[in-house]
């Protein structure tokens, strides 16, 4: 630990870790946490943070902000909140969760029965540990944690929008069937018995095989994409370390699940679901192009699976996470809109002032090519 912080709430003491090996110890006081904490997904889990940082991170930026217990007895004290950031240089110095562009939400973990005490404790933690940098919370979904922090803090403060989500209710494939109109419906019905009759069947994969069937996956996912717009982190090493990795700690503990679907015996595609209290989200699958050329309806496929596991597991919701594709609103969802909360002391608002600058441009930009792409993308 690299120093205790002081805090509005008397009985609770902030340290801030910047230790790789700190992190690492932390596993099993973060996972008590994390399971205290109503809101929190699996991109919050020591598991996926670790795990991210250790293919991802930069020696010397980490930035733990740890809240606990003073009252509790022992050396240290419960963990009560943790923030899990690390320091960025570029283009403004600020904090930013840990987790990065491959996760989908961003958070810090309040323990559900601390939280008010948590929160502001964490709030004035943040502000101390903040320095000359900006505190910027990309990809918050609504109800999230770090929300309460935002209410806390004292000085300059702005919510803006981010990424748009697409949810749909934790209900059986039957019932998800029957949220649409009636020809679609029936062809959804349709596609569900022709994956019976050609003869495709799934598997769960158990602890000791997730290594193997997420090689498989994100081998899956590069043959599905050659030729087409993939994104260039998914098929890097690193990331595959970290899935691997991560994902195999997420199963052992039943945050994650990983479905193989068999083809003659083959697998043919493989799905990769994280699953936490409030919802599943489906993350990341690969598919053989055999699947597509016996006319197989992939979206059917794995959202039926999906489904299965938002059900069984008894989460609130299933989210298609990140993006607004065609093939996500066939289902009917309803959008979630993710938010950006930044936080400055007042030796940074001009670092808020640039950075709300940025996203004001960056949002009339996007305007502009919608519009452009409604006329008809330039053409006479």
């Amino acid at each position: 630990m690299s120093g205790v912080l002081r805090a509005r709430e008397g009985t609770l003491r902030v340290e801030l870790c910047t230790d790789d090996r700190e992190f690492a110890a932390l596993a099993p006081a973060w996972e008590r946490l994390y399971r205290s904490c109503d809101a929190a997904t699996p991109f919050q889990s020591h598991a996926w943070l670790h795990s991210w940082w250790t293919s991802y991170g930069t020696p010397g930026r980490l930035r733990l902000l740890l809240v606990r217990d003073s009252d509790t007895p022992g050396e240290q004290g419960e963990l009560r909140a943790a923030a899990p950031l690390m320091l960025v240089v570029r283009p403004v110095p600020r904090l930013v969760p840990l987790g990065g562009a491959i996760s989908d939400f961003g958070d810090v973990l309040l323990d559900d029965g601390h939280a008010g005490p948590a929160a502001a404790a964490l709030s004035d933690a943040l502000s101390a540990a903040a320095g000359t940098a900006l505190i910027d919370f990309r990809e918050v979904r609504p109800g999230s944690a770090v929300e309460r922090v935002y209410e806390q803090w004292r000085g300059p403060r702005l919510r803006v929008r981010d990424s748009l989500c697409l949810d749909l209710p934790a209900v059986p494939m039957e019932q998800l069937v029957a949220r649409l109109p009636g020809a679609k419906a029936r062809r959804a019905r349709a596609n569900l018995r022709k994956l019976t009759a050609l003869g495709v069947t799934r598997r769960t994969a158990p602890p000791d095989e997730v290594g193997a069937a997420l090689r498989r996956l994100l081998a899956l996912h590069r043959l599905q994409w050659q030729d087409r717009g993939v994104t260039p982190e998914h098929l890097r090493e690193r990331f595959a370390a970290h899935l691997v990795r991560g994902v195999g700690s997420l199963v052992r503990s039943g945050d994650a699940v990983v479905t193989e679907f068999l083809l003659d015996g083959e697998v043919v595609a493989v799905d990769l679901t994280l699953l936490a209290p409030r919802l599943a989200a489906c993350y990341l699958y690969g598919v053989h192009p055999l699947l597509r050329e016996r006319k197989a309806d992939i979206a059917v496929m794995l959202l039926d699976a999906c489904a299965q596991h938002t059900v069984t597991g008894g989460c609130g919701a299933l989210s298609l996470l990140r993006g607004d594709e065609p093939y996500k609103r066939r289902w009917r969802p309803e959008p979630v809109v993710n938010q950006r909360l930044l936080l400055a002391r007042r030796r940074t608002v001009p670092l808020l002032s640039a950075v709300a600058c940025e996203v004001a441009a960056r949002n009339r930009g996007r305007e502009l090519v919608r519009g452009w792409k409604e006329r008809g993308g330039g053409k006479a």
